[in-house]
């Protein structure tokens, strides 16, 4: 597993959001049960701010393991 040394606030806040998002899709696969929708209501702006938050959460993640697989990539093996 690829883990993140980082610990900025915003660098967890992230990763929050994107196992929430994590989580809620898996709710929606397994029980088609939506906890964001449930908690904050359909539609509403705080739910729109969740969900980009989700997403943006998504993209970091993925950026920081592209990073990690291409600093693994650069290690010189001797």
């Amino acid at each position: 597993m690829i883990y993140n040394t980082s610990s900025t606030p915003i660098t967890l806040l992230l990763a929050v959001l994107a196992s929430v998002g994590a989580i809620n899709w898996g709710l929606i696969s397994a029980f088609d049960f939506n906890l964001v929708t449930y908690l904050l209501g359909e539609g509403t702006t705080l739910t729109r701010i969740v969900y980009a938050g989700v997403g943006i959460g998504g993209l970091f993640s993925m950026l920081t393991i592209i990073k990690s697989l291409a600093a693994f990539r650069q290690v010189d093996v001797k």
